[in-house]
């Protein structure tokens, strides 16, 4: 995929897998850190030495830190092979100086851990530019919705049999920023959510919209809107 030319203030979808579609999180400690590193890693100043704590969790992320957003991250979600996130660049070059600290640092972390070397990820990040109304209206609730493979494997083939389960079970996933936007703090530091409350209202009206996005699913519908 040719990527787009980044620009300021544009929204782009951003996606990765791991390399040979292998998982890139392998517990419950790899999520948060991930997480973390969305958090740390947004910022103008150079991340010098990339931290490989182990499965401790920096005191940084648990803490108030005066950064200078390198793009505001509207909304994400981690699977154990890939992630997805919606941002919004910036700066000049945000997008990419972001990317780049965060692959190189997770990467550094991910095999000091397990004992392996060599690229995690799957070649360099892909990117979507978010410039037609069907993407806003669908993309948000494309990205929250992806934990539905771990419950349901089969969902989008086969449609959703009890929308109210997968529901609770979105709200029960804590790997992406669908509780935040549901009004259950989760990990609030990490991600701006005005631009979308403004779209969506509130944490109920989004609730209620994705439980009606749900019983409504159809495959054929979003791919056309969404896909490349």
């Amino acid at each position: 995929m040719k990527k787009p030319q980044f620009v300021s203030d544009q929204i782009y979808h951003i996606y990765n897998r791991g390399v040979e579609k292998r998982k890139i999180f392998l517990d419950d400690t790899d999520y948060p850190r991930f997480i973390h590193d969305l958090f740390e890693f947004n910022d103008i100043a150079p991340a010098g030495k990339f931290s490989t704590v182990g499965d401790r969790i920096p005191d940084s992320f648990k803490k108030a830190k005066k950064r200078e957003l390198l793009v505001e991250i509207l909304a994400f979600c981690l699977m154990p092979n890939h992630f997805h996130l919606l941002l919004r660049q910036l700066t000049e070059n945000g997008i990419v100086r972001f990317m780049h600290k965060l692959g190189v640092g997770y990467t550094m972390y991910f095999n000091e851990k397990n004992k392996r070397v060599g690229p995690l990820f799957q070649g360099r990040f892909k990117a979507v530019l978010i410039d037609k109304e069907p993407h806003f209206y669908y993309l948000p609730y494309y990205i929250h919705v992806n934990p539905l493979e771990i419950r349901m494997p089969n969902w989008k083939e086969e449609g959703i049999k009890d929308y109210r389960k997968a529901g609770q079970f979105l709200s029960s996933y804590r790997w992406s920023s669908y509780l935040d936007y549901i009004g259950k703090k989760n990990f609030p530091s990490v991600i701006s959510k005005k631009f979308l409350t403004e779209i969506w209202g509130s944490p109920q009206d989004y609730k209620s919209d994705m439980e009606k996005w749900l019983k409504d699913f159809s495959l054929e519908e979003i791919s056309k809107e969404i896909m490349e």
